[in-house]
Order: structure tokens, then sequence, then C-alpha cells
């Protein structure tokens, strides 16, 4: 039979052989940004801890822990880590930040004072009131990184293949895992010494600690005999399943341990709820827990690390096993862990020769699967570290540290910054900035609110929502199952919706539509000295639209229908309605939210051109491109310099000191306008017609356009004091969020709300 080496470097298995799935559980403490620990409960906003797929608590009520879903990438996996750090940021007290030390900050001397998590289950307080008593609450309280690793099942089924094995494949697959688990318990000193970064403790930690404490300065207080360890009589045998289910089982018989989860390994299998399940099913995944978190990364860890631990597992299956009894094996790396763990972070490591052997063996592997050069360089890179303490986490820690003047300043003026770091651009979420906005606000939602989100599709915004056993599908963040297909299409088309307005009873402009060029020209006739609004028929975000308040010329009406046509193949010319456009964003029977739009505008300052103005105003971090921020960039296109030549000016005119020029008559924001919230200034009566109207057209979400002259003047039949001019099937939700000015309107979380009852 072929080696393990031979096989995982042929085809197709060591294509395969890179693929896995990885999810990560990171826990943090929160405290106030001075460093204190926290004394607030976890967030309400977070709703009960007991069901919240991703942000639970873990031993005490200020230990946040975040859980990724299970990704197929390491970025993937980053991208979902980053944004569970911008959600618990940005729901955190004012004054509350997460430390961003595995350590522990400075502990309060009275044990009362550390509470134990606040759960729902009497069951689960009394496991750590347990807990508390056998390990003392300050061991509890240090912080870390758990990282889930499974290797794709295709990968597993054509090694077993072609290994020609005789096993099962569940016997062969939890054979794999059991070497891997095995080998990394035995060389995990190496993990210890490149990304350990606990050398030192705060006041407290040590506090009755029977062991006393190390020497410190060290490479990782965590990962050391000192840091939450079982007793040193806790042994589990990972020779087989069955020995390893049977030391467990063993172990809470003599009552070593009260439950199976209170074995802490650097390694655990995983795949069941229960050992007994593990054993029958076979193994799914095993757990890494030994990562320290990483404080010079603004989530505790960073996606090379995460590559890293990738390639590092691969390894442990690549290697060849020491023809030792594995439990000696296992004893021996616990040895050597500990040794490692407790030197001086800034000392060469006692273990460099194994170390440099194991570097060897990996950049074989490397090669031998034909790793990109890039992944090869942060293998090598690693070798530079073995050969540089100083500049591994724990060597650069100490050197921080000594400018700092102590550990505490250090972490507080990291986490300060990561903090404020969440808050830059509160209107993205970090891993998804690519994604459309009112996308991203829909997914930071449910990240707080524990809906599941799978990304369906990312670049058509296309999400799978789960909730308390229920599933829905959003597109775009507000294309929900609350609205028929029929109604996107009947909004979609302004010819219909201003029928079905009309029909109803609502004031809607009159107005004619056209195919052909020559059709809408030669009707020319029938708009002169009329204001009129050119538009096309079928179209999103004000694009294609001239809006002429005195009427055009033949020449601009001309120009109008071409800017028109390029956006559809119907075009429409309506008469306009003078007054103030606001949009109006309904939801059921309800508005909820009010917006005036004020039109691209620019002010001048007697000496810059339009064009310079605009450069300077589009430097705003408010505006931006594709829907990524509240505000878009003002352009200077042929709509724009097209209502400048109707003011007698060019984007080379100077404008006087604080004179304002318009540079679109439509007021979308998508097309640089500004947003200013109106919701509480507008009268009832207005927010009644704009929701009937949404339910005359038979939808539940809906963005609708009034034009409305005097919002205080006296309504009558006969003046009902507004015009309806569009209807919007997919209404953007950021700038409600985010208005340039005003109360910003949370939509999207009314949306979920409609989908899920129950959240709030």
């Amino acid at each position: 039979m072929k080696n393990i080496q031979q096989l995982l470097s042929e085809l197709p298995i060591r294509s395969l052989f890179k693929e896995s799935r990885i999810g990560i559980e990171k826990e943090s403490q929160r405290v106030t940004l001075s460093g204190e620990l926290a004394t607030t409960d976890h967030p309400k906003e977070f709703g009960n801890r007991a069901f919240h797929p991703t942000i639970q608590t873990d031993f005490s009520e200020t230990q946040v822990e975040m859980i990724t879903p299970v990704a197929n990438s390491e970025r993937e996996v980053f991208e979902h880590l980053a944004s569970l750090h911008d959600v618990v940021r940005r729901t955190l007290p004012e004054n509350e930040m997460l430390w961003p030390l595995s350590m522990p900050p400075v502990l309060p001397e009275n044990d009362d004072a550390i509470k134990i998590a606040k759960l729902a289950s009497d069951k689960d307080v009394a496991y750590r009131e347990h807990l508390a008593k056998t390990y003392g609450k300050r061991k509890q309280m240090v912080s870390g990184i758990h990282y889930n690793f499974e290797f794709d099942s295709v990968f597993l089924k054509q090694l077993h293949e072609k290994s020609d094995s005789t096993q099962t494949f569940k016997d062969f697959k939890t054979d794999v895992y059991l070497k891997v688990s095995r080998n990394y318990l035995r060389y995990r000193w190496f993990v210890t010494y490149m990304m350990g970064a606990a050398p030192l403790s705060e006041e407290g930690y040590f506090t009755g600690c029977p062991k006393g404490r190390p020497n410190m300065p060290v490479r990782s207080i965590r990962n050391s005999n000192f840091g939450y360890t079982n007793d040193e009589s806790v042994f589990v045998s990972y020779k087989s399943m069955d020995d390893y289910a049977t030391s467990i089982q063993k172990l809470v018989e003599t009552g070593k341990i009260s439950e199976e989860k209170e074995f802490y390994s650097a390694v655990r299998l995983r795949g069941g709820s229960s050992v007994a399940a593990i054993q029958e099913k076979g193994v799914g995944y095993i757990e890494i827990r030994n990562i320290d978190n990483n404080p010079f990364a603004n989530y505790g860890i960073t996606e090379e690390q995460i590559k890293l631990l990738h390639y590092f597992l691969m390894l442990m299956l690549w290697l060849d096993e020491a023809p030792i009894d594995s439990d000696e094996w296992l004893r021996e790396g616990e040895r050597l862990n500990n040794q490692v763990a407790l030197e001086n972070p800034l000392a060469p490591t006692s273990q460099i020769e194994e170390g440099e052997r194991l570097l060897i063996a990996w950049l074989e592997m490397m090669e031998s699967i034909e790793s990109s050069d890039d992944d090869i360089g942060l293998v090598k890179e690693l070798g530079r570290l073995l050969a540089n303490p100083e500049e591994t986490l724990a060597g650069k820690m100490l050197t921080e540290i000594k400018a700092q003047e102590t550990q505490e300043k250090f972490a507080i003026e990291l986490g300060n910054t990561y903090q404020a770091s969440a808050w830059e651009k509160p209107y993205q979420l970090a891993g998804f900035r690519d994604m459309e906005l009112s996308t991203q606000l829909l997914l930071f939602d449910c990240l707080q609110k524990g809906i599941s989100a799978e990304i369906l599709d990312r670049q058509d915004q296309f999400l799978k929502l789960s909730f308390d056993g229920k599933v829905e599908y959003v597109k775009k963040a507000n294309m929900t199952s609350l609205d028929t297909y029929v109604v996107s299409l009947m909004m979609e088309n302004k010819t219909v919706t201003k029928k079905v307005l009309d029909q109803a009873g609502f004031k809607v402009p009159a107005g004619k539509e056209f195919t052909t060029k020559e059709d809408a020209i030669a009707s020319y006739a029938y708009f002169i000295d009329r204001g009129i609004v050119v538009k096309p028929k079928s179209t999103n975000y004000g694009l294609g639209i001239s809006i002429f308040k005195e009427g055009a010329s033949l020449e601009d009406y001309s120009e109008a229908i071409d800017i028109a046509f390029k956006e559809d193949t119907e075009v429409l010319v309506e008469e306009f309605l003078p007054g103030t456009e606001y949009r109006f964003f309904v939801i059921g029977d309800k508005t909820e939210a009010i917006m005036l739009r004020v039109p691209a505008n620019v002010k001048g300052d007697g000496v810059s051109t339009i064009a310079q103005l605009v450069e300077v105003k589009n430097q705003d971090s408010l505006r931006g491109t594709k829907h990524r921020t509240p505000l878009q960039l003002i352009e200077l296109g042929p709509i724009e310099k097209l209502m400048l030549k109707e003011q007698g000016l060019t984007v080379e005119s100077v404008l006087e000191k604080d004179q304002v020029v318009y540079l679109r008559e439509n007021s979308n924001v998508s097309t640089g306008g500004d947003s200013i919230d109106m919701t509480d200034e507008m009268p009832e009566y207005y927010k009644e017609v704009a929701a009937k109207a949404v339910q005359a057209l038979g939808a539940t979400i809906s963005g609708i356009d009034l034009i409305i002259p005097d919002v205080d003047a006296e309504v009558t039949p006969d003046n009902p004091g507004y015009g309806i001019i569009e209807a919007n099937f997919n209404p953007a939700m950021h700038m409600h969020a985010f208005p340039f000015a005003g109360k910003g309107r949370r939509l999207t979380l009314k949306v979920l709300e409609r989908l899920f009852n129950g959240i709030s």
C-alpha cells in the first residue's frame, strides 16, 4: 500500500487535500474604555443568548463568545469573524470595549464581583458554579480562540478508496482525525511558540492559585499548566475512538471531571452531542483549543494565522508518527508544550532543532501539493520567527509593553483603537463591505438578533434567513415574500403604477408614453411652454431622468429623450408637478420613514469652478459608489451639464461665495443628492396617503414619492395637496438609517420584524 505522503501528493487527491471547512469561536472580556472589568449585563440587544447562534456568553457575564458559521475558506471565515466584531462593538454600551488579550484585565479582589453568566438554564448555571468551585473563577476569565477544522468529505472518500483500506469509511475517517489529533498534541508546542500571546498577567489572576505563579514573562500563561487546564491526573488516550471514549467515561465516573465537556484538551474530537454519539457516528471534525488572542489583530486572529493553522493540520496528517506508544507520544507533547509555553519570549526555544525539522517537512508538503508561492512564503516566514523569537507575537508584545510601560496600557490603547475603528463607517459591515449598503445593514441586524443569514449569491445580494424554524429569502434587503412578483412588476412599470393609483383616486401627473424617439419628437408641441419630466418607463435610482420646470427647447427636449432611451426601450414624458419631493417608506399599513432629498448641488466660494467644488464635496466620507455609503458621489455627466446649461453655466463656471447651484432637478440620493429625515415633521395626513397608496398597489414594502407644494396648506377634495410621481419596489433603506441630517430610521430591523415575529 502506498504511504500517506505518496497518496497525498497525487492528483486528484492533492488538490482536494487543500479543501476544508473551518469555524471559529472567539472569546473576549467586556471592559470599560479605561480597562476595568465591565459590571453591566450582557447587552439585551442580543436577545436570548441560549438560542443566539453566533453571540453568546462563556463562563462569566462579561465574557462574550463570537461563533462564526462554518466556512469553506480562510477568507470566508475571517469575513464572518470581522462582521461579528463590528456587531458586538457597536452594540456595547458607549463606555465599553473588548479586551484584546487572552489574559484577563485586572480582576476584582473579591470573587463575588466576578459574575457567572446569567443564563436561563439552571443546569448551565450550576455547571459554571461547579467550575468556579473546582478551578476558581479567575482561571475561567482567560479567553482565546477555538479553531474547528474538517477535511473535505470528497477528499476523505478518495483517500479512503486509494489507500486500499479494509476499514469502513466511518472508521477510516475517524482514524484520520485521530492521527491528526495525536500529532497535533505532540507538536503543539510549535503553535504555542509561534502564536502564543500571553506573556504576562494582570493583578488578581494568580490570587489564591495553589500552583503559585511562573517567572514572568513567558510565551503563553494560557497554554501552560498555569492556564485554565484540568488536573494533571486527567489524561485521555487518543489511540482509538474506543480508548478516547472509555478514558473520558472513566474520568466522569471517578469524579475527576463532572461532565464530558469538562475535558480541556488542546484537541477535542467532535461530531456528535456526546462522546458516545461520536463513537457511533464517527468523528466529524476536530476542535483546536490552544490559540491565544492576537492583540495585534483587530479580530483576535489574522487571515494568515487561520491559513497557517489549516496547513499545520494538513502537516499533521502528512507526517509519520513515531513508532512508540501513542499515549507516551501525547505525554511527551504535553511536557514539551508546557516547557515552551514557560520560556522567556525573547530567548531561543529549547526545541529549535525539532522546529527546523518540522519546517523542512512542512515545506516539502507544500511543494508536493503545489501550493502557491504566497502560501509557501507564509511557511518560510515561520523559519525566520523560529530564529528570531523577539518577532513572535509574545516577543513583539514585550517590546510594545515596554514602550507603553505596562501591559494594561498596551491593551487599553489597542482596545480603544479597535473599538473606534468599528465606528469609523457605522453604515458598513466589516467582511461584507463589497455588498449593497442596505444589505449590509440587514446583515448587521440579523447578526445582532440571532437570525442566521446565509449568502446565496453575493453579487445579487440574495440571502437565506433562518430564525426559530422559519426560513425566508431576501434580495437586496427588502425584496421579500411579503410582496408578490406581480407587485414588483407593477411598480417597475411606471405606466401601470400611475394607472392603478389614478383608478384608486390618487393624484398622479398626466403624460404620454413613447416607444420611439420619432414619436416623442412628433409630440413636442404638446409640451411646449409646460413644465415636464422626461424619464425611462422602467428604472430605479433616478437614472435617465431630466426635469424642465419651465419647459424645454426642442434641442434640450431631444437630448433628454436620448438620455432616457439609454436606460429603457420606452420613455414617459409627464407634466411637472411643482413642490417639494419627499420619499415615503411604507411597511405594511404604516409610513415608517420620510426623506427630503435635496438634488445634487454645490455652494460657491468665489474662487473654485463647479468642477472643483464637486471634487471637494465628493471627498466627504459619507459619499461613495454602488450604495456602499449613505450618499453617492456627484457626477458631471450629460444630465448635469444639461441642467447647468439651462442656468447659463458650465462645469468651468466660478460661483460667487455662498451661491448654491443645483446640478440635477431630480432629488434622488443615488444621483448625488442630500438626504434629510422629515418623519416627525410630516403631517399625519400625508403619511396616511402614502400608506393607502401602497396598499392600493397591493404592496407591503414600498418607497413612494410625493410632490407636496406646501405641507402646511389646507387640503380639500379639489386640492389634495400632493401628487404621486413614483412607487419603488426596491427602495434604498440606507439613506433612512444614515441621513445627511435628522434622525436615522432602522428600516431593515422593521423588515425583519415583519418576516419573523418574535424578534425585537
